[in-house]
């Protein structure tokens, strides 16, 4: 079963419609159990990062995230659920993110930084991704996927990550954007698989096959 955490923020409804599309049983939910007794946790959402971390603590879902992440089941944050995982966000300064990751959440500038040009944010729309590491260790979750497949973001603020090596995908719009990372048992993504057709399905697929 997936539990995909509830926390009002916005974007659950295309992520619960992916997991039917593939077959797999899933629950939106806030209940800590439900969530620690699940065999893969996705984390969606889309907003501003102060709100979210509000939600997440109010309902104590911090450390719901925190016991999963370290009990070693599948864990997925999507678009806002990559942000939350590290530590901070230029969005919400003074607001701590729930540090599972290491790494700052920095605005996106309002000109491309090598020759200059206007940039419209919020990113919206399609960009393609590459793999800094190895062939043989492009990640988990992007097996089977080639290099330059696109995907669709919506997002004013990217991910700057302090471990390189975590990092296993990345686009530029305007400067080097950290796109994907994994870390043992946590995953996430800056873009929104599950409104990048088939080659977001193949992603999330590959993720429901990690146990």
């Amino acid at each position: 079963m997936v539990a995909v955490i509830d926390y009002d923020a916005g974007n659950i409804k295309s992520v619960l419609n992916a997991m039917e599309f593939l077959g797999q049983e899933a629950v939106l939910t806030g209940d800590p159990d439900i969530i620690r007794k699940a065999d893969h946790v996705i984390l969606p959402g889309v907003g501003a990062f102060g709100d979210a971390m509000q939600r997440i603590r109010s309902a104590h879902l911090d450390e719901v995230i925190r016991d999963v992440c370290a009990g070693g089941r599948p864990f997925l944050g999507i678009c806002l659920g990559l942000q939350l995982l590290f530590e901070e966000s230029m969005e919400s300064p003074g607001v701590k993110g729930l540090g599972i990751l290491k790494g700052r959440i920095l605005r996106i500038p309002d000109k491309d930084a090598e020759i200059g040009c206007q940039l419209k944010v919020p990113q919206i729309g399609w960009n393609d991704l590459s793999y800094p590491g190895k062939a043989k260790d492009r990640g988990r979750l992007f097996e089977g996927i080639p290099e330059h497949s696109y995907v669709y973001f919506v997002h004013s603020y990217y991910l700057c990550a302090d471990d390189p090596e975590i990092v296993k995908a990345r686009t530029n719009y305007g400067v080097c954007i950290d796109a994907s990372v994994e870390s043992g048992n946590v995953f996430a993504c800056q873009f929104h698989p599950e409104k990048s057709e088939r080659t977001g399905m193949k992603i999330l697929e590959n993720f429901l096959r990690i146990h």
